[in-house]
């Protein structure tokens, strides 16, 4: 349990879960936690919260089960035991879970399959999401639904409807509280440190991981967690790989660092990209590229407000640098119709926003009910991140351009008169970047 554990902020989620249950009918939803990942040999990863299972409850710990309906929260966990504790870390059990946690019930993992169907008989819905993390408790549930239907005239029925919990948790954690905007606040202002300690300390002949050490040391010496996702540290043309993970490769004079990388407090991820030169200043080609990212940038965030979709915000992206792609000689021909062709894609083949919150590309819908893409409301946060690349084998780029991995990313959180942009104190201009390479 984190030292700042509110129990009465879960509860409250779990009252607007349940209201909204009411609404659609009623039903039983049930979440599982995230299973343990198996490193290697006999090693696991370090063990992190499923996200709905954490905004429900603030639960930490593996092989939990949520089960929440409009009048009961039903909380299964692992029980205490002493020898098990002295080898994996203190549990909560079924007492920290009812007087910890605030569940009206709790019972042992291993009661589940005999519990479940008690709690969900006569049940008008399931709200479960199949195909989600875990395809054995997709098993579990299809074995206990199959168990119910065979025993129902002697007990009752099974559920009649299956429904995706994201519809109700999903919505709801779209839009963030007070307490989530704070918390992404301190995970944006951590990000920022380490991305200006890499800034100051990128050089030629360094290494990627040494930049990407400096993240990591920036983050937990102010007190995340670590990262929220795996950082790319991505120093020439391996800024071309949109997912490079590699981080192990040489810096090499002129080339420019690629980082994106984020800091996670309380399981809250910042997401933030800055492109910036090894040398501690862009060459004339590397500076006009870097200002047609910008650009674009520039344009969505000024943009950005309540009303305005994801889809219409990337469609301005696309013009934006598809004007800067002629300008620097990567395309020719009508804009237009190097936009309707696609052919923009050969330098830009990415979306421009996604959801930001619990993950990093966070839950909730980019379509509304009509089917159309969704307006931006006041407490949705998400990322503005354009960028352009050049393959370092694309023989009709210019020569001064090849292998060129460029992008400019940031976090916004939609306010009632606009957007505020949570990352501005991350340099990102020309000037701002290359002042903060030569610290």
């Amino acid at each position: 349990m984190p030292p700042a554990f509110d129990a009465a902020l879960f509860r409250s989620r779990r009252a607007a879960v349940a209201d909204a249950l009411r609404a659609r009918g009623g039903g039983v939803l049930v979440v599982p936690s995230m299973p343990v990942a198996q490193r290697n040999g006999d090693v696991e990863h370090p063990y992190r919260p499923e996200s709905d299972v954490f905004w429900l409850t603030g639960f930490e710990e593996p092989e939990a089960v949520v089960v929440l309906s409009p009048s009961a929260f039903t909380l299964f966990v692992r029980p205490r035991d002493k020898e098990r504790e002295t080898w994996t870390g203190r549990r909560a059990g079924v007492e920290g879970a009812v007087k910890l946690f605030g569940a009206d019930a709790a019972l042992e993992i291993d009661k589940l399959d005999a519990e479940l169907p008690r709690l969900l008989i006569d049940q008008p819905a399931l709200w479960y999401r199949l195909g989600g993390i875990d395809a054995g408790f997709d098993a579990r549930i299809a074995r206990t639904l199959g168990a119910m239907r065979a025993r129902a005239r002697l007990s009752g029925p099974p559920p009649s409807r299956l429904e995706d919990p994201g519809q109700i948790l999903h919505e709801l954690r779209l839009k963030k509280d007070a307490v989530e905007m704070e918390t992404l606040r301190r995970a944006v202002e951590l990000t920022g440190r380490g991305h200006l300690a890499a800034m100051a300390a990128a050089r030629p002949g360094a290494h990627e991981y040494e930049l990407h050490a400096l993240l990591e040391r920036e983050y937990r010496a102010g007190g995340a967690r670590g990262w929220g996702y795996y950082p790319i540290v991505a120093a020439g043309a391996n800024a071309t790989v949109l997912h490079y993970h590699e981080n192990r490769s040489r810096i090499a004079a002129g080339d420019l660092v690629l980082i994106d990388s984020g800091a996670e407090v309380d399981f809250y991820t910042a997401d933030v990209t800055r492109t910036f030169p090894a040398g501690g200043r862009f060459t004339a080609a590397q500076r006009a590229a870097y200002q047609v990212v910008l650009g674009a940038a520039d344009a969505v965030i000024a943009r950005a407000r309540p009303g305005e979709t994801i889809d219409g915000l990337h469609d301005l992206a696309i013009r934006s640098l598809t004007e800067g792609m002629v300008k620097l000689g990567l395309l020719r021909g009508a804009v237009d119709e190097l936009i309707s062709s696609g052919a923009f894609k050969r330098y830009y083949m990415h979306r421009t926003s996604h959801w930001l919150g619990l993950d990093v590309h966070d839950v909730g819908s980019y379509r509304g009910a009509d089917g159309k893409s969704r307006a931006l409301e006041p407490g949705m946060v998400f990322t503005v991140e354009p960028g352009l690349y050049v393959d370092p084998d694309d023989a009709e780029a210019p020569a001064e351009l090849r292998g060129v991995g460029i992008r400019i990313e940031d976090d916004l959180l939609v306010t009632g008169g606009g957007c505020e942009v949570l990352t501005a104190a991350i340099p990102r201009t020309v000037e701002d970047v290359e002042r903060a390479c030569a610290r």
